[in-house]
């Protein structure tokens, strides 16, 4: 019985992890709710939302955040890459009609 606790156990820990190895950092020193400084209004908070980490300035800003999460999330998307030679990006062009 003790030996499968104890493989429970470590079964749970790996899960445990491998899957904070998956959980894509906050990328910055603001909550995303309010915009304050994390820690000016004490200990942030820090929740892991699908994979990503979301830190807060306090409790009522995670209650804020979980009634809307896209709208939050939005703030930490990545942004569309630039093309590396500076060149704006190309749109789509139509052909003019032969005369």
């Amino acid at each position: 019985m003790k030996t499968k606790i104890a493989t429970f156990i470590i079964a749970a820990l790996a899960a445990c992890a491998s899957s904070a190895a998956e959980v894509k950092p906050y990328p910055s020193d603001v909550c995303i709710v309010s915009g304050n400084k994390l820690g000016s209004m004490g200990t942030p908070v820090t929740i892991v939302h699908n994979g990503q980490e979301v830190k807060f300035c306090c409790k009522p800003c995670v209650a804020k955040f979980n009634r809307n999460p896209e709208k939050y999330l939005k703030k930490i998307a990545p942004k569309e890459e630039a093309p590396k030679n500076g060149a704006p990006k190309k749109e789509e062009t139509k052909e003019e009609p032969k005369k």
